[in-house]
């Protein structure tokens, strides 16, 4: 963050570099594409101003192709903000280098912001970092499931979803690590049935050309023979690493997002979880980055992912 600050004291170096993380160098028209064939637009009275009067430092460019104007903010998550882009840049680069994620009431505290909008910033980011890349996974792809939420025995005896008959009203969650890139990508899923389970690992990865490591439990052998291989380790027998398989990948991410969602979060509701899943897999997936480098690639993702108040 010091380092962050020295670059950007004013809203004006804050624009500058947000267009070089952007564009590296060159604006790009995110109407038609067209690159390096636009000029600036220059204020006539040298004070540049929103179209609410107010005074900005954005620097706006007129694409000589299509006659449309744009800045650095357009078509992305910060389009339309009235957040300083000072603090969108603070706040991008904590999410990015903050292992334990970040709580909006901490955002709102620190940045003087109001809840409301604190909460709907990050969720703005987290719709950049969810992977939107379509690529499909081939190779060795380690599966597993956890739940996410309270246990039911440790609620008010009112709130209790079936904890004597072993049941919950639990989240579950599938996730898959690519075993050689170490790709995470996570979703909620309605139940842990072969079916489910087989849906969506179809949508992730080539089933002929991936081999899975899973768990002992049985919904996977449904689906088995659709795969390049399967291979499980038995869990029940105390059996977690068996000639290179394990299930280890997807347990290690599963700590690390447990433990920041109780400590950082407290709670997450189901309906909001899939982008928290989002930041979490972002974070993993290229935990071998350095955090320049990380919100580098973030910047890579926040175009064409406006997300508006009521859709969040």
């Amino acid at each position: 963050m010091p380092q962050i600050a020295s670059l950007i004291p004013t809203e004006a170096d804050a624009y500058k570099l947000l267009e070089e993380w952007r564009w590296h160098g060159e604006p790009v028209c995110p109407h038609c594409g067209s690159i390096n064939d636009h000029y600036e637009l220059k204020p006539r009275d040298g004070v540049a101003k929103t179209n609410r009067g107010t005074p900005t430092q954005r620097r706006q460019w007129k694409c000589k192709d299509c006659r449309a104007k744009f800045s650095v903010l357009t078509k992305t998550i910060m389009h339309g903000t009235h957040i300083p882009i000072r603090t969108w840049v603070f706040v991008i680069f904590e999410l990015c280098a903050s292992k334990n994620g970040i709580a909006a009431r901490e955002i709102e505290r620190r940045y003087k912001l109001s809840p409301k909008s604190a909460w709907f910033m990050l969720h703005r980011i987290r719709e950049a970092m969810a992977n939107g890349s379509g690529d499909l996974f081939s190779g060795v792809v380690v599966a597993d499931e956890t739940w996410i939420g309270g246990t039911p025995k440790n609620r008010h005896a009112h709130k209790r979803v079936g904890s004597k008959q072993g049941k919950t009203d639990k989240t579950p969650v599938l996730t898959l690590v690519h075993s050689e890139t170490g790709e995470v990508r996570s979703k909620v899923v309605a139940n842990v049935s072969g079916k489910t389970l087989r849906s969506v690992i179809a949508e992730q990865a080539r089933m002929e050309d991936t081999t899975l490591h899973t768990d002992d439990a049985g919904t996977y052998g449904t689906f088995g023979s659709e795969l390049a291989g399967h291979h499980s380790v038995n869990h029940k027998a105390g059996e977690y690493v068996r000639d290179g398989v394990s299930t280890n990948k997807a347990e290690n991410y599963f700590s690390q997002l447990k433990r920041s969602i109780d400590g950082t979060h407290h709670h997450v509701s189901r309906e909001h979880l899939p982008r928290y899943l989002a930041e979490f897999d972002f974070r993993h997936s290229t935990h071998r980055l350095t955090d320049a480098a990380r919100v580098d690639a973030l910047m890579g993702r926040v175009v064409g992912r406006r997300l508006i108040y009521s859709d969040s």
